[in-house]
């Protein structure tokens, strides 16, 4: 579809979505100061921007306000995974879960995912929706699953081996971590028939640093998924994995600069650093409507890419809240691991935000190279990282090595990111 058909199917979609929601507690009163059906797309600025602590239930372990039906329209439970706050529950429909493993189904389109590929979802199964609805999708394509829950990194890096598995969905974290595991325990990676993996969780994956750092040690082609519990799958990999689409068939997005003195927002211009701003049209028992992801992003519509859905090159660039104010530079956690990658890529480390006379200071813990590694000196990763970040931050980061294996892992979202500013 060009973009005026594209507006208009989301503008039917919309009206659908709000006709269910007249007495939405979130939603009533925008809904009661419109007059439906909407004429126009531009109309969904009426109703007010939705963030994280909008959603919050009025004690730990409640779910979202966004999920209004009763509890017995529910099959699927899952969580936040608490980056901020406690946990918050999420809940599906049965339709509302169809939704989202049909928004799957374009990660899979771009991974060349088939019936004939055998997948190994390295997750652990529990409570964060992370890979569960990756893996019901899978199925459901006719992909032959094998589930890694509850397994160590050896033991599911031979499993992958002897099932001859062909995809391999996690974090980009963790795909590093597991090359790392195989060089310790002296296996090759270019000898199982691993040629996709899909990752979710962090913004490595349209890192080109991060996702060179991957192919090279697995000599597979990483596809870059993008999703949150609140909203749904949204993103997935462009053809020449410069960055992500964003699904619009499913999702209307907006992409708003917000003053940081008066909190006005403008629309952004094309490949203008701005957050993300999110409707979802499919998701009936739990919708969010303009919700805040927290995203950076650059959006851009004259891509020339087969797509036309709306692509952001990189990815998601930073978030709105975890960004640095460093002398004047504005600092991302992201910007931060594309540089820790290139001079050492499958290293663990941590970004360690302090206050120092109402200034923020940062500082870089990485792991030396395991013992024995034949690899260059621990004073040169570190020289060579504050080097790299003063070229490319224009800031002089201090970076300290840490003995290997002496920092936190993670599976999931790793916990790279630890603020002790207050």
């Amino acid at each position: 579809m060009n973009r005026e058909e594209l507006r208009r199917w989301q503008l039917a979609k919309l009206n659908r979505l709000l006709l269910s929601l007249m007495n939405h507690p979130l939603y009533e009163r925008a809904i009661a100061a419109c007059e439906l059906p909407l004429q126009s797309l531009d109309e969904l600025s009426k109703f007010p921007l939705l963030g994280k602590s909008d959603l919050l239930g009025e004690q730990p372990g409640a779910p979202a306000r966004l999920f209004h039906l009763d509890k017995d329209h529910y099959c699927r439970f899952h969580q936040t995974s608490g980056s901020r706050g406690w946990p918050m529950p999420v809940l599906d429909t049965a339709e509302d879960w169809s939704w989202w493993l049909q928004c799957w189904q374009y990660v899979l389109d771009a991974a060349d995912v088939s019936s004939n590929d055998i997948a190994m979802m390295a997750f652990s199964f529990g409570p964060f929706i992370g890979f569960w609805s990756a893996n019901d999708a899978l199925v459901e394509r006719g992909v032959l699953v094998v589930p890694g829950g509850g397994l160590s990194s050896l033991a599911r890096l031979k499993l992958i081996q002897q099932q001859r598995c062909t995809v391999l969905c996690c974090t980009p974290t963790y795909a590093l971590h597991l090359a790392s595991v195989a060089a310790e325990h002296d296996l090759d990676l270019s000898h199982n028939d691993v040629s996709r993996i899909i990752v979710a969780g962090e913004p490595g994956g349209s890192v080109p640093s991060v996702r060179a750092a991957i192919q090279s040690q697995w000599h597979a082609r990483v596809v870059d998924h993008s999703g949150a519990s609140e909203l749904g799958a949204w993103g997935f990999a462009s053809e020449d994995d410069s960055g992500l689409h964003l699904i619009e068939s499913e999702f209307i997005a907006e992409f708003l600069v917000f003053d940081p003195d008066t909190g006005d927002s403008r629309p952004a211009k094309e490949d203008e650093p701005s957050e993300l701003v999110v409707t979802n049209l499919g998701r009936f028992g739990g919708p969010a409507i303009r919700y805040r992801t927290g995203d950076i992003v650059r959006p851009n519509w004259t891509h020339g890419l087969p797509c036309r859905f709306v692509h952001f090159p990189g990815g998601v660039i930073g978030r709105t809240d975890d960004m640095l104010v460093i002398r004047g530079v504005n600092v991302f956690p992201s910007s931060i691991e594309a540089i820790v990658r290139e001079v050492s890529p499958a290293a663990e480390f941590r970004m360690i935000a302090t206050r120092l006379d109402e200034m923020d200071q940062i500082h870089i813990e990485v792991e030396a190279p395991p013992p024995g590694t034949a690899t260059q000196s621990t004073s040169d990763i570190a020289s060579l990282l504050v080097e790299r970040m003063r070229e490319r931050l224009a800031l002089r980061v201090p970076v300290s090595l840490v003995e290997y294996g002496s920092l936190p892992r993670s599976e999931g979202k790793s916990r790279r990111w630890v603020d002790q500013r207050s």
